[in-house]
């Protein structure tokens, strides 16, 4: 087995067409926005007996707690190569990062992986030297929702109350949803972002990353801006990404201005219409948390939990510590979530 750098756009995208779990994270795309954002990057292909059997992306993060690899979702496998993986592919994989850590000065390895949160999988981790991370930088659980059922049954299995402000929101004729490709229109999701900022107090993406995150995916006609009008005035918006037959609600902001007005209800439809459309199977809400707990994404996720769907766990976010200085990332990191109740 062997891992080597793959730099054919088609070979990446081409292996991770055939792969059902994944998301945009893996995508050829995500590694150039990564390259926007002025970020190294690796695209690491797994090989057995020269073929392709798994990739993954690694970025190497330099932040103020520390410098450290990243690799976001993956490694990404083939079902059937999963076990063969499992019990050796991945020390070949740890081996070839640790160098690269090594050339980089990077203090430890991150990996939040998209494999099933189960026994067997936390093991294969905890056996490499592996420890759960003190934070998570993606969901470490996502509310996934079926494309293949029509669009009558869709709306059957939708909560009653999601169906009813579907309904309400479509006979209204002050409301329209508009789709956008157009950077400038980055600028007013942004202003409607603010708002929410304000109201959560959360730490926002910046106008910059967004554009640059709009860039990567509209070069292959891979993301629409949805934006929810008002009596003319924009009051909701919402990035999509659609990539390899899967659909992706990422970034979303709606205005305080009028909180009795459904508009993120049709707008959330309207997006998993034209999923359908581009022959998406699987629209995937993005993060999900238990919607009984404190945690601030508990409304979002009743929110996204009622237009039907299921959830899926992942492994937990792991630490593979290579310097001491690790130790201090660790206690900042800790002391950010607890501030944040995440």
């Amino acid at each position: 087995m062997q891992v080597r750098e793959v730099t054919n756009k088609d070979i990446w995208e081409d292996f991770l067409l055939n792969i059902s779990e994944k998301t945009f994270l893996d995508s050829w795309n995500w590694g150039e926005f990564q390259k926007k954002q002025g970020e190294k990057i690796w695209r690491l292909g797994i090989y057995d007996n020269e073929q392709l059997i798994g990739v993954t992306l690694v970025i190497k993060v330099k932040a103020k707690r520390g410098t450290f690899l990243f690799v976001p979702h993956g490694p990404i496998l083939r079902k059937s190569d999963r076990v063969t993986f499992s019990e050796k592919g991945l020390g070949h994989l740890i081996a070839d990062l640790k160098e690269i850590a090594k050339q980089e000065k990077a203090g430890f390895i991150r990996i939040a992986s998209i494999w099933e949160r189960n026994k067997e999988n936390i093991k294969i981790f905890k056996d490499l030297g592996f420890k759960n991370a003190p934070t998570h930088m993606h969901p470490e659980a996502s509310w996934k929702l079926d494309l293949e059922p029509s669009e009558e049954e869709l709306m059957r299995n939708m909560r009653k109350t999601t169906r009813y402000l579907i309904r309400q929101a479509q006979k209204n004729k002050d409301i329209e949803i508009i789709q956008s490709q157009k950077l400038e229109d980055i600028d007013i999701f942004n202003e409607i972002h603010k708002e929410v900022v304000k109201k959560h107090h959360f730490v926002p993406f910046s106008l910059e990353y967004f554009k640059k995150e709009f860039l990567a995916f509209t070069e292959d006609n891979k993301i629409s801006l949805f934006m929810a009008k008002y009596k003319g005035e924009i009051i909701a918006s919402t990035f999509i990404i659609f990539w390899s037959n899967m659909s992706f609600y990422h970034h979303a902001a709606l205005s305080l201005k009028y909180p009795k007005i459904p508009v993120a209800y049709l707008l959330q439809w309207e997006a998993i219409k034209e999923a359908k459309k581009r022959g998406c199977l699987i629209h995937d809400f993005w993060g999900y948390v238990d919607p009984k707990s404190r945690h601030p994404w508990a409304g979002p996720t009743l929110f996204k939990m009622g237009f039907g769907g299921y959830a899926k766990e992942y492994v937990k976010t792991q630490d593979l510590i290579l310097s001491p200085s690790y130790y201090l990332t660790y206690i900042i990191e800790k002391i950010r979530k607890l501030k944040r109740r995440l």
